[in-house]
């Protein structure tokens, strides 16, 4: 007879009392997008948001340094106190940056909200090639494109970002140095920052060359004697001239997109040189669009409550698996961590397929060739997963028979040294399917 089905101890995450009551969470932790949160879902930043420590390391250090060795010392060579505006002009360039630094990272750039099914016009046919379709924008066919992740239609000039793994509305690309898609809520808002920090640049190499030229009028010595007695100054003069070929070229580089509006991806993927572009408005009317057209609200309420997906526990029928919807989905579960410690006990590897059932709940070797029929497992998941077998087997046992049971009876029990790559890919499959 069949042993009851295994199941770990319920979690406290499981348990339903949470902050937000019971059977509820906030839609942002139950995001399926590769995004990080902070307080509570207010901020939305990609995955590579470290990287916005080194940016602001980039950005605060040279403006510390230049407040100390170079505006500090500028202050008093002004008449009526004007030496101090150079500070002050400094510090608000660059709490700009920083604004619209914030503004870029940590907003919903677009995204374009995930389906819960395919649409009805997804053709199960291979032969028809339904995954794309034509709309008419200004009299001119535009071909939009079917996202198999989010299961919908990308709406025209979205693309899915493979990084923060979401549909984005007007995607242009994603900014490693913000860590953030740039798109439709915050273009506008990613040139303002390019463009702040590309003033911050000029601002501070200019104002090194006057201290420099106030070094040579008070000491009465050549340039490069000036640039030795400030060494502070040569740093920021070497940094800001580089910087500014970066930033600035991204905001020329931009601001020829906007003239004939276009977005980074389109032009260095589709290119519109010699074909209509469906969306130029002419330079004006482009210009207008980016800078004084109202930020669209974001489609995702990261904040709401939404109710807990029930999670039962699977049950046996007629000798299979099945889940709560009744499929054959959720056949397993399984604490992984409880099973690898069982076959350590057991000698680090071979356990018999009736031990497998009844300890792990795991089903027969029949029952997996079945479910690899039906589609649920197949051949590759289990031989991408066999090295696997090697880490709790390392002896490399071969197959083998045990004749004794239980009650020591001769039983012609076989023993699988493979039988954890099934229960590997079985387990595999459904974490992945209940994450």
């Amino acid at each position: 007879m069949m042993a009851d089905a295994f199941h770990p101890p319920p979690s406290a995450a499981d348990s339903g009392h949470g902050p937000d009551g019971a059977g509820f969470l906030r839609a942002h932790e139950a995001w399926k997008g590769n995004n990080v949160f902070f307080l509570q879902g207010r901020l939305i930043f990609g995955p590579d948001s470290r990287s916005l420590l080194l940016t602001l390391l980039l950005i605060i250090g040279p403006v510390a340094v230049f407040c100390i060795f170079v505006a500090r010392k500028l202050i008093n060579d002004f008449q009526h106190h004007l030496g101090i505006l150079i500070m002050v002009i400094v510090l608000v360039l660059t709490l700009s940056v920083l604004i619209f630094l914030l503004l870029v990272s940590a907003r919903d750039p677009g995204i374009v909200p995930r389906s819960t099914h395919p649409p009805d016009e997804i053709s199960q046919d291979e032969g028809h090639d339904s995954r794309i379709k034509e709309v008419m924008i200004n009299e001119i066919p535009v071909r939009v494109k079917y996202c198999g992740t989010c299961m919908l239609f990308r709406p025209p000039r979205s693309s899915h970002c493979s990084i923060c793994d979401n549909c984005v509305e007007r995607f242009d690309h994603h900014c490693p140095w913000v860590g953030q898609c740039i798109g439709l809520r915050n273009y506008r808002s990613f040139l303002m920052f390019v463009f702040s920090a590309t003033l911050l640049c000029i601002y501070i190499f200019s104002f090194c060359w006057v201290y420099i030229a106030r070094i040579m009028d008070d000491k009465h010595v050549s340039v490069w004697r000036a640039l030795i007695k400030s060494p502070a100054s040569i740093v920021l003069i070497i940094y800001s001239f580089l910087s500014v070929w970066f930033v600035g070229g991204l905001t020329v580089f931009h601001l020829y997109l906007i003239s004939t509006n276009q977005t980074t991806y389109e032009n260095f993927r589709y290119r519109y040189d010699g074909q209509d572009n469906p969306f130029n408005k002419g330079v004006l009317g482009n210009f207008k669009e980016v800078f004084f057209s109202p930020i669209p609200p974001s489609r995702n309420n990261f904040r709401a409550k939404i109710p807990k997906e029930p999670q039962f526990p699977s049950r046996r029928m007629n000798g299979g698996f099945a889940g709560q919807d009744g499929s054959l989905k959720e056949f397993v579960n399984v604490d992984r961590e409880i099973y690898i410690n069982y076959r350590t006990e057991h000698g680090g590897g071979s356990i018999s397929e009736s031990e497998r059932v009844s300890k792990v709940n795991l089903p027969y070797e029949p029952q997996i060739s079945h479910l690899m029929e039906d589609g649920i497992m197949t051949s590759r998941t289990s031989e991408a997963l066999a090295s696997t077998e090697t880490e709790m087997n390392p002896t490399g046992d071969s197959a083998k028979e045990d004749s004794i049971n239980s009650s020591g009876h001769s039983t012609n029990v076989r023993i699988t040294d493979g039988g954890f790559e099934n229960d590997r890919a079985l387990i595999v499959l459904h974490r992945n399917f209940e994450g």
